[in-house]
């Protein structure tokens, strides 16, 4: 029976098991279907892990996968009680916060210099014009600076530094003084070591005990951490970190509708405690605190974003396979790829907020 089910679902996407056509799954263990009927998601990342099935190419199978909203058909009872437990306990505590940086961001710089490209910038890049992903991140960096007006002798907080690239970039490039807040130990110790002489400093702490005012503040990707339950926290606190006339850029990974528990796959192996808002949750959030400048859609370049990092990861995969194994190669392509096929499929989108405190006199201009 599992089979029939399993197979008539993929089938609704125009997926064939063991077909020829691109993305169709090729079974190698006959239990495959009935651990995804009983697991969902976390059985089919899991299988996929213990080399259970393929499918060539894997982000074309979850492009028709999520295009046909087959996550939706297929929610076993194992599935409720992440997320009751996530509509119950506040799981982006400090203290649980630093769960995603042991699992995630801590892996090692070597790892992440080898895929993410020469400025380690591990958020979508912008590819208007870009030749490659180091010309996507450099665009994706200036697009920032322009959008919150960066001049010469401006202060920035950014929150969820990462190893300091847009940091630098924007110390580089507009003269601006830049402190970066993160919480992990490793990037932090990266984008110190990394500074040089440029006008920026790096602090290893959580979002909540960011200190200071600034001319402007940026959260590029660190929103996707902070929780439903802390939306509004975070809001509140960004303004008071913002001088009265300073923009904040929000640049976060969203859903289309509002949810309080992320995919279980992804939280037990990629990201845990993560959350992704949804644009009524960060509109609610910002109600009141907030006047919103500016709205920008820019789902498609994260597909093309995630394919050059995984094949950056191939590509280098042989400086790693010793450290790592290979369960971890196939659990970071499908990783990477399934999150591609997301955004192809826009089940998931990208999207820059810009955000006053008390409107822009004479309005905002949009910037591209």
């Amino acid at each position: 029976m599992a089979r029939r089910v399993i197979s008539d679902l993929f089938g609704k996407a125009g997926l064939t098991v063991n077909g020829d056509g691109p993305g169709d799954p090729k079974i190698h263990d006959k239990r495959f279907y009935s651990r995804v009927l009983a697991q969902g998601s976390l059985g089919l990342g899991e299988s996929y892990m213990d080399g259970w099935w393929d499918a060539d190419p894997l982000d074309e199978f979850f492009t028709k996968l999520l295009r046909a909203r087959l996550e939706q058909r297929l929610k076993p009872l194992k599935t409720l009680l992440p997320y009751l437990k996530a509509v119950f306990v506040n799981l982006q505590t400090p203290r649980k916060a630093h769960a995603v940086a042991d699992v995630h961001y801590d892996l090692g710089s070597d790892f992440f210099v080898d895929m993410l490209g020469r400025r380690l910038i591990y958020t979508c890049g912008y590819w208007d014009g870009a030749r490659d992903l180091n010309e996507a991140q450099e665009n994706k960096c200036d697009l920032v600076c322009r959008k919150v007006g960066l001049k010469q002798g401006d202060t920035v907080l950014d929150l969820g530094c990462g190893w300091g690239g847009f940091a630098m970039f924007a110390a580089e490039r507009y003269g601006a003084s830049v402190t970066g807040v993160n919480i992990s130990d490793s990037q932090v110790a990266y984008a110190d070591k990394n500074r040089g002489d440029l006008p920026v400093r790096f602090v290893c702490e959580d979002w909540r005990k960011a200190d200071g005012v600034y001319d402007h503040v940026v959260a590029i990707g660190l929103f996707e951490h902070v929780g439903y339950r802390n939306y509004r926290r975070c809001m509140e606190d960004v303004s008071e970190r913002l001088n009265d006339d300073g923009l904040f850029l929000l640049h976060t990974v969203g859903r289309n509708t509002s949810t309080v528990a992320v995919d279980p796959w992804i939280n037990r192996y990629v990201f845990p405690n993560g959350m992704l808002p949804s644009i009524k949750q960060i509109a609610h959030a910002a109600e009141g605190v907030f006047v919103v400048e500016d709205f920008h859609s820019l789902g498609p370049h994260y597909d093309r974003t995630l394919m050059a990092w995984h094949e950056n990861f191939s590509m280098n995969w042989h400086k790693h396979r010793e450290q790592f194994g290979e369960r971890f190669r196939r659990m970071w392509s499908y990783y990477l790829l399934s999150c591609a096929g997301g955004f192809r499929a826009r089940s998931i989108q990208l999207w820059q907020f810009v955000l006053s405190k008390r409107g822009v006199a004479q309005g905002y201009v949009a910037v591209r």
